[in-house]
């Protein structure tokens, strides 16, 4: 696949999801790293999707991503049953690990921004203990509050300053998205991801769901089993809108086919 090949998509209740591979995936960030390409990566999954359903401006920068990765099952799936069958998951914590592995051979550099205070290093930390000749340009962590357009600056500067060729986002959906959106183009490096929790997987402060779970679609279930409180809300929400949308989806685009061909049929007949 060529960087001028478009690679295919699913839309997914309104949402351009890449129906990709995994190496679809990191062939094109080698593409846009040896170009000097500018773009962002949203790892999208049934959150995501419920969110730009509400949010228009999230839903466009969607449409403006590099890519967008099924970050879930339930949009792989969705993907396979909207005639991309060889769509796969393409997983953050996965991704991450994938592109750290070939970068220490290739050697791209990393820049890791977000997550609590001292959880970038921490995962810098295990990242080039695992990969050794890994380069992590940099490391920030941003304050929890919003940022004024001076110290926004300072951090471009700061990230620019570090020349990486990835800039990993841990600031979960949608603040990195719209982090990303804002800032692509000011941001030198060829690309950035956003990861969300990967940083706290990889790095070991929060446990992944077992791969059982993950591969059922289940991994929802796992995360609210460790977090109640934080994510009841969430996936109470999330969980039921995704399956009734999902699902007039597919009903639609079973039905529209018939419709078209009694529409033919009866102009044929007149």
């Amino acid at each position: 696949m060529t960087s001028q090949t478009p690679l295919p998509h699913a839309r997914i209740m309104g949402v351009n999801v890449s129906a990709i591979t995994m190496a679809d995936a990191l062939h094109a960030i080698e593409d846009w790293i040896g170009r000097k390409a500018h773009h962002f990566v949203c790892i999208t999954g049934v959150h995501g999707v419920i969110e730009s359903q509400s949010d228009p401006a999230l839903m466009a920068i969607h449409e403006h991503a590099g890519l967008v990765t099924p970050d879930g099952m339930p949009l792989v799936w969705m993907a396979r049953k909207l005639g991309h069958r060889h769509t796969e998951r393409v997983y953050g914590p996965d991704l991450m690990l994938q592109l750290s592995a070939l970068s220490a051979q290739k050697g791209y550099r990393q820049y890791y921004f977000g997550g609590a205070p001292g959880l970038a290093d921490r995962l810098r930390d295990r990242l080039t203990a695992r990969f050794p000749g890994l380069a992590v340009a940099g490391t920030f962590s941003p304050p929890f509050r919003p940022i004024p357009a001076d110290e926004d600056e300072e951090m471009v500067r700061m990230i620019n300053d570090a020349r990486p060729d990835i800039v990993w986002v841990g600031l979960s959906t949608p603040k990195q998205e719209y982090w990303m959106a804002r800032h692509v183009g000011r941001i030198d490096a060829p690309v950035m991801i956003g990861v969300g929790a990967a940083f706290d997987f990889l790095a070991g402060t929060k446990r992944q769901a077992p791969l059982w779970m993950q591969r059922n679609g289940l991994e929802w279930l796992f995360r609210l089993v460790s977090e109640p409180r934080r994510l009841w809300r969430r996936y109470g929400k999330i969980v039921p809108q995704f399956m009734l949308g999902a699902g007039l989806q597919l009903l639609r685009e079973k039905t529209a086919p018939t419709a078209t061909h009694k529409r033919e049929t009866v102009s044929r007949e007149v």
